[in-house]
């Protein structure tokens, strides 16, 4: 078991500014706190925060992250969109793991919508974004990303029957150097591509594995069934009720019905 050599890294990024201010730290409550205070006291936008292990990392709705030391990735990397841009963040992220993944390992992940990276079905990768406003304008967005690498999920049974790792469907480990770099080199560009007009949403949804499948969508205490119909050019999912009419679904999490 080793810390993550930043040297490598660095030598992998071919950014302009996502990664070049790297702040490491072996071990973190979580990186997604680390960096709020960094943010808060004006730091560059591209940080990425780093963490060898997390002890209370967390995941979407609260959830705990499973964030022993030595085998993923938890980063956050600090960034200022503009509210159109805030508004692809989570496919940007996404995406830029798919990527990455891809370009490393040959592999090629999906996506369970929102923003859930996936390998034959299993989780491999969560991502929380928390935006501070100030009025209706982004001050700065937190994109904290978790990824399975070198896990062995069998030794986490709270997550072994719906979650997998790159070295268990690889059958080998993998750098977390070159993926880290990998990763914030297509966060960057596609980020970079939707803050100036572009969007991410055709490529995105390619790797959506959620469309045309029956799903419950819970929200904000609401829920929703139908089959996942489509998204809109903002990453909204339609859902087409069992009646006909159609919802659009901003954020929730989704489960499969029969």
């Amino acid at each position: 078991m080793h810390g993550l050599d930043l040297d490598r890294i660095r030598a992998g990024l071919r950014t302009r500014f996502v990664g070049r201010t790297l702040l490491y730290l072996p071990s973190a409550g979580s990186t997604m706190d680390v960096a709020k205070a960094e943010a808060e006291h004006g730091s560059a936008e591209g940080t990425v925060v780093l963490a060898d292990e997390q002890t209370a990392g967390r995941g979407r709705f609260g959830r705990r992250f499973v964030s022993p030391p030595g085998v993923n990735l938890y980063p956050t990397v600090i960034l200022r969109p503009s509210l159109e841009g805030l508004k692809q963040l989570g496919i940007v992220a996404s995406l830029a793991v798919a990527r990455a993944v891809e370009e490393c390992t040959g592999l090629r992940p999906s996506i369970k919508w929102p923003n859930d990276v996936l390998l034959d079905g299993r989780k491999f990768c969560g991502i929380l974004i928390e935006t501070e406003f100030t009025g209706s304008r982004p001050r700065y967005s937190l994109v904290g990303i978790g990824v399975d690498v070198n896990l062995d999920v069998r030794a986490y049974p709270e997550i072994a029957a719906i979650a997998t790792s790159l070295a268990a469907a690889l059958g080998r480990e993998v750098s977390r150097e070159d993926l880290l770099a990998a990763l914030l080199n297509h966060l960057e560009a596609l980020y970079l591509h939707v803050q100036d007009g572009g969007s991410a949403v055709a490529e995105w949804k390619e790797r959506l594995e959620t469309l045309g499948k029956r799903v419950r969508v819970s929200a904000a205490g609401t829920m929703e069934e139908g089959v996942a119909e489509d998204v809109d050019r903002e990453g909204n999912l339609v859902l087409r009720r069992a009646d006909g009419t159609t919802a659009t679904m901003v954020a929730g999490e989704v489960t499969l019905r029969a």
